[in-house]
Parts: C-alpha cells; structure tokens; sequence
C-alpha cells in the first residue's frame, strides 16, 4: 500500500514537473516567436520608411536635385527637416545643418575639328565628342594645337612609369587612353602583373580627373580622352550626360590651375583621327601598355572654341551631429556620408526630361536617415560623436566633399573614418556584402566581424577595374588621409537566387538606368537586403566610434603616409 501510493505521488510529481517544462518551453517558444516577429515587424517598418525617403528625392518635384536649382532648395530643406525630426543637432559650428559651397556653373557651346592627312574632321556635339572648359572664362580657344598621343598619360615613379619621357608638351593638345596602362604579368601573359597598377584594379592614375591634372601640370593647352566602355566602367551615353551645365569650385586662379578645354572622344572617331594621321591605333595602343613607350606626334592639329554660359552658385552641403556620451571621447568622429545631388533636368530629351537619381543617390541618402534614426535612438549614444553628411555636386567630381576636405567643420585627423554609401543594394538579402574599400584599411575586419554577426561574409569589388573607389566623396577626404569605406552595388551571393544574378542586376543598372532618366523607383525593388545593410553599417560605425583605437590605412595605401603625418602633427 505504501509502496503504492508513493509510485502514485511520483508519477503525479512528474507529470507536473513535465507539465511545467511543457509550459516553460512553450513560454520561452513564443517569446522567441514574439521576439521574431518583433524583429520582423521593425524590419518591414525600416523598409517602408527607407523606401518612402527614396520615393521622396526623387520624385518629380525635386526636379532632379540639381545643384543650384529649385530641387536643390527642396532637397536641402527635406533633409535638414529629417535630421531635425530625428533629433539630431545641427552639423556646423555656427547652430545651422548647412556649410555654402561656391561654384562657378558653366554651360558650354563647343565647335572643334581635326586637320589630319591635309583633310579637315569635324566633330559633332555631342556625339562624337564632349568638351568643357573649367577655368570660369566666357569663351576660349585652342588654335591649330598639335596633336600628341601620350599613352595613358602616366606619371608613376613607385611604379617606374613615365609616359611624357621628358617630352615638352606645353600647348600641344594630348591624346590619351582612359584607365590604367594594362601591363602583362610576366610569369602570366594572360593575366595581369599585380605588383604593376594593382592589376586589374584601377588606381588613381587610370581616372579621367588624374588625367586631367597631369595634363595641366605639363602646360597642354587641351586634352582628349578616348572613350572606351571597358576600362571607363561606363559607356559612351554617361559621357555624353558630361556635356550638360557642370560646375566648379570658385577660385581667383583656374585659369592657372586647368588647361583652356578637357574633351572625350568616341572610339571610332579616335580611330579615324588615327588612320587620318597614318598610324595604326591598336598598334599604339599596346605599346602604351608597356614602359619603353614614348610621346607619338601624330602629325595632325586640334582646333576647337568653347563659348561658356556663366553663373555663380552657392550650394550648400548638408550636414547633422549626433554628440557622443563619453566627455573624454566625443570631440572625436565618425562620419557617415551619401551625395544628395543629381543630374536636374536634360532639356534636350523628349518626354520624360526629369533625371531623378533614385539608387544614385536617393537610396545612399534614405539608407543613412535610417541609420541617424537608429543611432538617436540608441541610449547611452556612442561615445564619440557621429556626423552625418550630405554633400553637393559629387557628380560635378565630388566638389561638395572637396569643399568640406579643404575647410572641414570638425578636424579631419580626429575623424576615425568616413563610411559612404552611393548606389546601395535594393534587390533583396545577400549572403555577403562587397566593400570597395576592400584591403584598403583596418576597418575591413570590423566590417567582416559585424557582418559575421548575420551570417554574412565581406568581399572585394569585383569590377575593381572600375575604379569605383575614386569616384565618389569618400575619396576626398581619403585623400587627406582618412580612413573610409566605400558601398556602391553592395550586393553579392543573393540568398534564394542564381549566383550570376547579382552580376545581371549591377550590369542592366549600368547600362539601363545609370545617370539615365529611368533611374526611378522600381516596382520590383526588394529591400529586405536595403534593412540588413543599415543594420550592419549601423553596427560598423557604432564599434568604431565605441572602439579603443583609431582605423589605419594598411602598408602599401597611398593614403597611410598623409594620415600618419596628420595624426602626428596633431598631437605636437
């Protein structure tokens, strides 16, 4: 009887006791559940919010978002209106969200031809050519200037390469390839050397803007680029869109500092100048890729009047704070950037005029407001202070982020890094995240930690022949030494998808939409990627600006020496 009624008692112990372990997972089991839900709900309210942001800049009404238009007033108003709403305090020292930017706006009306072979070319605008002149004069000329091919026009002591060999070329107008000199690997001669312009990666020296400069430090009178889809990284219709109203910074010396013109061409018409001038262009072509190359006359002039339509414009770069917690700590920075400014309206289209810059750049504007709002909410706030920016006329060669490099309104060598965003991932959640910047910097590994965190790995760009990291406005301030990373078309391995799709979406981007008036929101779009994105940048910010050390530029950057000297100075 006893023995009975305690194997009773024990049964009904255990039955309780598994009730109860019943009851406590299913508790545990939804608030898991709850907690998911949670999060899947504040994800798809993240989503809704960042899209309605994109929805807003381009639209319609910003016209384009112009510098120095109504759009720009209206933009320029939305988001200092957002950075209020979100709570965060104004950017610039002197209590406003706004730092001016002068430019000089300059519309030219260009004429130009060839004499080659005792035979006059004229060239069509814009078609098969596009010229400007930066110097903020009413109208220049170059007169009968010789015509001069000099390669890629190269100057690259680290790497042994001089593509003028001493060659006075003052007043003469330069022929020369886009990108990098393409130098053949010696142990590979199907691959390129990478001990030599990083390979197949485009350095500084492969971009338009370096060619430029060069040209005008050796006095030319004008330089010709010759356009080519490959190693521009963009066809011929983006040059084309270069032949619009652009702009400058305001300075009493570009005439000093520029030549009279900066032109493209299209390849067939390079071909044909060539063929005109009795040489071989392909021919040319490779031995420019080699460093025994020297300057070609090619025995033919340029001639060419560019009638400028002139006006002053004050822009303005937007910019919002977010002060540290840690007294000790936050007069230091982290900043986080995306452009606002687009390509305004092209009257010379029929229909839709309207270039409305949806991924370039409302998504990189929409994606930083949603992570200012994060960070506001955040308590305690990081410890060092976070900036958030906003600059003009990064399609007119990052002047905006030039502007704010040359007068920062918070120093420079106590800003840990710049994390910009420009053309962001709206096609759905990824496996892993392309960074730019990849293997410039230190915060390549907190950029991998975090994204390990999702499940995520971090890779390189794989269009690094592009040159993606010089063409937007981290590079300025990377040029004065600080740290950056850089998202452009982050999305690689998409989850549920082939594993070429990432590929077609950046290459139908490209070549559909970019710089195009069909740069509109898409019904199409997936954002879930969009909100995985912000979180990870959110937490990649946070750790710098809770971290214990400064970002570095890794050996062999051309950016660690100017940021050393900066850091060191500032500590005298």
């Amino acid at each position: 009887m006893t023995q009975r009624s305690g194997s009773k008692a024990g049964a009904v112990a255990t039955a309780a006791i598994l009730v109860g372990m019943v009851a406590m997972v299913t508790v545990v089991a939804t608030e898991v559940a709850g907690r998911r839900q949670a999060a899947a709900a504040a994800a798809g309210a993240r989503a809704v919010g960042i899209l309605a942001h994109v929805k807003a800049l381009a639209s319609d009404q910003m016209e384009g978002r112009a510098p120095g238009s109504i759009g720009e007033e209206r933009t320029v108003d939305y988001l200092v209106d957002q950075f209020k709403k979100i709570g965060l305090k104004p950017g610039n020292p002197d209590g406003t969200y706004v730092q001016s930017v002068p430019l000089i706006a300059f519309l030219g009306k260009p004429t130009a031809w060839f004499t080659a072979g005792g035979r006059r070319l004229d060239l069509a605008f814009p078609d098969d050519y596009v010229a400007a002149s930066r110097r903020g004069q009413a109208e220049v000329s170059v007169t009968n200037s010789e015509l001069v091919f000099v390669g890629y026009g190269v100057v690259a002591p680290e790497f042994g390469w001089d593509d003028y060999k001493g060659v006075d070329v003052r007043g003469k107008t330069l022929v020369m390839l886009i990108g990098d000199p393409p130098v053949a690997d010696p142990r590979n001669p199907a691959a390129l050397d990478p001990a030599t312009f990083r390979g197949p990666a485009m350095t500084y020296y492969g971009r338009w803007t370096y060619k430029y400069e060069i040209a005008a430090t050796k006095g030319a009178a004008a330089t010709i680029i010759v356009h080519e889809t490959g190693p521009a990284g963009y066809a011929y219709d983006v040059v084309r869109n270069m032949g619009r109203e652009n702009f400058n910074v305001a300075a009493a010396d570009l005439a000093a500092r520029h030549e009279a013109i900066d032109a493209w061409i299209a390849l067939d018409r390079a071909k044909e100048l060539f063929a005109r001038s009795g040489q071989d262009f392909a021919a040319l072509k490779a031995r420019a890729a080699t460093r025994q190359f020297a300057p070609v006359p090619l025995g033919s002039t340029f001639d060419a009047t560019l009638r400028n339509t002139l006006r002053t414009v004050t822009t303005k770069n937007v910019i919002a704070r977010l002060e540290g917690s840690d007294p000790l700590l936050r007069n230091e920075y982290v900043m986080y950037s995306a452009h606002w400014d687009h390509f305004g309206r092209n009257l010379a289209l029929e229909g839709d005029q309207i270039l409305n810059g949806a991924l370039d750049n409302g998504s990189g504007m929409a994606e930083m407001l949603a992570i200012a709002e994060l960070f506001a909410r955040m308590s305690p706030a990081p410890k060092r202070s976070l900036l958030f920016l906003a600059p003009t006329a990064e399609e007119s060669v990052m002047l905006g982020a030039k502007h704010y490099a040359q007068n920062p309104l918070w120093p420079l060598e106590r800003t840990l890094a710049d994390i910009n965003m420009d053309i962001m991932n709206f096609w759905g959640p990824t496996r892993a995240i392309v960074s730019v910047a990849y293997g410039q910097s230190t915060l390549d590994e907190v950029l991998a930690a975090e994204a390990a965190k999702q499940g995520r790995v971090v890779l390189p760009d794989p269009e690094a022949e592009k040159g993606y990291f010089y063409r937007s406005d981290h590079f300025e301030l990377a040029k004065l030494g600080v740290p950056a990373l850089h998202f452009l078309h982050p999305g690689a391995q998409y989850r549920d998808r082939p594993a070429d799709y990432g590929q077609r979406k950046r290459d139908q981007y490209t070549t559909n939409d970019y710089h195009k008036v069909t740069d509109e929101v898409k019904a199409d779009w997936d954002l879930r990627g969009a909100v995985e994105d912000v979180d990870l940048l959110m937490r990649v910010g946070l750790a710098v600006a809770n971290g214990a050390a400064y970002p570095e530029w890794k050996p062999g950057t051309e950016f660690k020496a100017t940021r050393e000297r900066a850091l060191k100075a500032a500590k005298r």
